[in-house]
């Protein structure tokens, strides 16, 4: 699909539970500067290079993974060390999180923040993938039970992740496929 100049690649996403690291995962922690180098060189790939969307869609599959597992150094291994992770507004107005947090450490203070609120029982279910080049979209499900009632709740969940030279530089949430998808200019 194309929009205007922009080639927009559309993946469904289907994944296998792990409960521990898959052999990609442990080398990319342990040489971080290898997975740097070859990320830098398959963004440099074109959206409908079937390398770039096969490399694409195991790293998101993998990081959801991690996420799930809440291992999430291994999550975040192809972000930049410095990168900013922006919750769902909703969230932010309701007052349980800030607007933004920076890094590994921020990261794991948002998602200590969500346990407490949701118990630790959440977990994201992936559905599809859209790569815009320099932005891609992840849509999902979550799947939550609140920590003092125990009512289980399942949410749409998409997250748009801004890149430069591959590397995820910001993350922003939502908990609707369609505002995920206007943030960057796809209408549902």
């Amino acid at each position: 699909m194309s929009r205007g100049n922009l080639e927009v690649v559309r993946q469904p996403l289907r994944a296998r539970t792990r409960s521990s690291r898959a052999l990609d995962e442990r080398l990319a922690l342990r040489f971080p500067a290898l997975a740097r180098a070859t990320s830098r060189i398959l963004s440099k790939l074109p959206p409908h290079s079937r390398l770039r969307q096969v490399a694409l869609s195991r790293t998101a599959l993998l990081s959801l993974g991690a996420y799930n597992r809440r291992d999430l150094e291994a999550a975040v291994v192809a972000w930049d060390p410095d990168f900013e992770y922006c919750p769902d507004r909703k969230w932010v107005e309701a007052g349980l999180v800030e607007w933004s947090y920076r890094g590994l450490a921020g990261y794991r203070r948002y998602i200590a923040t969500a346990d407490e609120v949701w118990g630790g029982a959440n977990s994201l279910t992936p559905r599809e993938l859209i790569d815009l080049a320099e932005r891609i979209v992840i849509l999902a499900d979550v799947s939550m039970r609140a920590q003092t009632s125990g009512v289980p709740l399942t949410e749409a969940y998409g997250v748009v992740l801004a890149l430069n030279g591959g590397k995820v530089i910001r993350i922003q949430e939502y908990f609707d496929h369609a505002e995920a998808l206007k943030a960057v200019g796809l209408a549902e």
